[in-house]
C-alpha cells in the first residue's frame, strides 16, 4: 500500500510487550524543533501507554540530528539504559548536506548499537520538505516517534530474552 494512503503508526497487528521492566533514553535533536518536539511527545506517550515508568525515561536534547550519535554513545557509556531512542528531522535542501547528514546519522547510530550491544533506535525523519515531516510527526501518516518507542520496547524485550 502506498505511504500516502497509510498511517504508519498502526500497531494493531503486532504484539507489544510491557515496557515496565525497561529503562529508556530519548535523545532529541533541537534543530527542526516543531517536528522533533512532536516526535518526542509521540515517543514518550507511547512508552507510558505501554507501561514504562516515567522515572525510567531519561530525555536529553542535542543540537541537531548529526549529534544524535554522540548523544547515544554518551548515554550508553554512562548509564545502564536498556534502549536509546534517537529523534531528529533532516529536510532536503539545495545542497548535498542532506545526504551527508542522513548517511552519517544512520551509520553512526548503527555503530553505537553494535558497540554496546544495545538497541539504538533510528527515529529520524529524512523528508523532501516540511509538509512531509509534519505528516510523519503526528499528521496523516502517524508519528515516527510512536514507531521508535514501540521498536525500542520490542528490542529491549528481545535483548532481555537473549541475556544469559
Amino acid at each position: 500500500m502506498a505511504t500516502q494512503l497509510k498511517n504508519l503508526s498502526d500497531f494493531s497487528a503486532t504484539e507489544i510487550p510491557s515496557a515496565a521492566p525497561y529503562s529508556f533514553g530519548i535523545v532529541v535533536a533541537e534543530w527542526n524543533a516543531e517536528i522533533t518536539n512532536a516526535l518526542y511527545q509521540g515517543a514518550y506517550n507511547s512508552l507510558i501507554a505501554n507501561g514504562a515508568l516515567p522515572d525510567n525515561i531519561q530525555t536529553y536534547p542535542v543540537p541537531g540530528s548529526f549529534e544524535l550519535t554522540s548523544g547515544a554513545d554518551l548515554l550508553l557509556n554512562n548509564t545502564g539504559l536498556d534502549a536509546i531512542i534517537c529523534l531528529g528531522c533532516v529536510i532536503q535542501g539545495e545542497t548535498r548536506h542532506f545526504d551527508f547528514i542522513c548517511n552519517a546519522v544512520a551509520n553512526g547510530l548503527s555503530n553505537v548499537a553494535i558497540k554496546y550491544s544495545k538497541p539504538v533506535i533510528f527515529g529520524v525523519l529524512t523528508t523532501d520538505n516540511q509538509q512531509q515531516a509534519i505528516d510523519r510527526a503526528g499528521g496523516k501518516h502517524g508519528n515516527k516517534g510512536d514507531e521508535a518507542a514501540i521498536t525500542a520496547i520490542k528490542m529491549a524485550a528481545l535483548a532481555k530474552t537473549l541475556e544469559r
